[in-house]
């Protein structure tokens, strides 16, 4: 298994797309930021009040709300928003159909069949590439308010710390629902539109409103995209730990061993 996720690695870092994602990801996080800093700038929204534009209550506070955000305000808001899900269950679709699309998945599961072995490297694999993501968007959270000059205020390391690998956690169980979705349908396309359908919450919103027709559990609360938007409250902290960590175990339980199965039960 070791010597076939150093081959995944060698191969990740060499795919063009991975390189892509993350100039992707880059670049949305810092428009993210400029927006955040234009819309909390008083003098940016007198500015345009005096060319003629309107101004409303609801702007003035969210201009507030904004200035009076802490590190991890600001970063909660851009990355608990299921943008990194998205831009992560993209990746791993990409990376992982190329294995078929390639001829990889055959040389390797074919000649010499390690189907287990596959599956336990692109596991491990997706924890990899969630993890680079999640601690590179972090950093850039961290230094980009910083680039022009919207500081908001400073939240300890170890919080910080704490957030980042609370917020890694479900994404690795995200990369991992990306993964069994390629070994089932084999198609990039579908993936793709499968990782923006969960990753935006979508399916949240659908089981949510379909939970309250039918007044079952809130069963919406234990999918990654609410997950990870529930990860991080102002007023309440880190979400406890135990249900993340639940969560998160049992989502990557369930598409690994899904994983496993689809690669014993359909042909290569």
């Amino acid at each position: 298994m070791f010597n076939m996720l150093r081959m995944d690695l060698r191969r990740l870092f060499k795919s063009r797309s991975f390189y892509v994602i993350l100039a992707v990801t880059a670049g949305l996080l810092l428009l993210v930021t400029v927006i955040a800093y234009a819309v909390a700038d008083p003098e940016m929204m007198e500015a345009m009040a005096a060319q003629g534009a309107e101004i409303t209550g609801a702007d003035r506070m969210m201009s507030d709300y904004i200035q009076n955000m802490s590190q991890l305000d600001l970063m909660h808001e851009t990355l608990g928003s299921g943008f990194l899900l998205v831009m992560i269950g993209i990746g791993m679709t990409l990376f992982v159909n190329g294995d078929f699309s390639g001829g990889f998945i055959k040389n390797i599961c074919c000649a010499s069949p390690r189907r287990r072995d596959y599956v336990l490297s692109k596991i491990t694999l997706a924890g990899v590439y969630s993890g680079i993501i999640t601690a590179l968007s972090v950093l850039l959270m961290l230094a980009s308010p910083v680039l022009i000059r919207m500081y908001p205020a400073p939240d300890t390391v170890s919080q910080i710390l704490r957030y980042a690998l609370w917020m890694w956690m479900p994404h690795w169980a995200f990369a991992l629902m990306a993964l069994a979705l390629v070994l089932l349908t084999r198609s990039t396309t579908l993936g793709i539109i499968l990782s923006l359908v969960a990753g935006s919450g979508l399916t949240v919103a659908l089981v949510s409103a379909l939970g309250r027709l039918l007044r079952w559990p809130p069963l919406e609360q234990t999918f990654l995209a609410a997950v990870v938007k529930g990860l991080y409250t102002p007023d309440g902290g880190i979400t406890p730990v135990g249900f993340v960590l639940a969560c998160s175990l049992a989502w990557a339980a369930v598409y690994g061993i899904g994983s496993l199965l689809a690669m014993e039960k359909r042909d290569i």
